[in-house]
């Protein structure tokens, strides 16, 4: 479900992607703001406070990864969602280290820039309002770090909490295996380690205990999903 009216700021110096994502939000409902530069951003960004900012991050002058530094440095936590065109993992990091949440590589399919919208849109929905997260019988408490399966408590590692955790945030949505590293073991893991697929397992024998239906799926070639089956 969208979160009725959130209010998105879209940084973008071409038109023609500007005005195309501009309308694809508007027709999900939320209320769209643009901006045609970083500087234009920062400033329509004071104005505007937007829920979530979609910015792209090669741009003239004040591009996308000094404006997401310079809004982190304000202590700014509104969700920022990075548009590039680098495939390279370089890139996403760079834009991970500069205080961006969540990236996507252009070109991309526009469902999967509503999916990433109402993910980060949810996690800032969780943040602010202390709710749990919730698929089908597993529920998530993220500031009592505790998980509840069928009312049944999940006894998990920090790890396995975390891992959890970034699966239901992005609940529906495939995560990378390379994002998962990212994201719980740093940057610089090998991803060719079988940890993550050890974790996965955990995970499974945790939450089936007592033969409940698979959740955590496996896409292969991909990454992960958390979904009802």
């Amino acid at each position: 479900m969208n979160e009725p009216g959130a209010r998105i700021l879209v940084v973008e110096d071409d038109k023609a992607v500007r005005d195309a994502v501009e309308r694809a939000l508007r027709f999900e409902g939320y209320d769209v703001h643009t901006a045609v530069d970083g500087n234009d951003a920062l400033v329509r960004f004071d104005a505007l406070q937007p829920q979530l900012v979609v910015l792209d991050v090669l741009m003239p002058g004040t591009d996308g990864l000094a404006v997401c530094r310079i809004l982190r440095d304000r202590k700014v936590t509104t969700p920022i969602l990075m548009l590039t065109a680098r495939h390279e993992v370089s890139d996403r990091v760079a834009g991970l280290d500069a205080g961006a949440d969540d990236y996507l590589v252009k070109p991309f399919a526009l469902d999967e820039l509503f999916a990433r919208v109402r993910a980060l849109l949810r996690r800032r929905s969780v943040t602010d309002g202390d709710e749990t997260l919730r698929v089908a019988d597993l529920v998530l408490d993220p500031s009592r770090r505790q998980a509840w399966r069928s009312e049944h408590e999940l006894a998990l590692t920090k790890t396995e909490f975390d891992l959890l955790e970034l699966l239901m945030f992005n609940a529906g949505i495939v995560v990378s295996r390379e994002t998962i590293y990212e994201r719980i073991w740093g940057y610089d893991f090998e991803t060719s380690s079988k940890s993550l697929d050890v974790y996965i397992g955990y995970l499974r024998r945790k939450t089936e205990t007592n033969g409940e239906t698979r959740l955590i799926h496996t896409v292969r070639g991909v990454g992960y999903t958390v979904r009802a089956a």
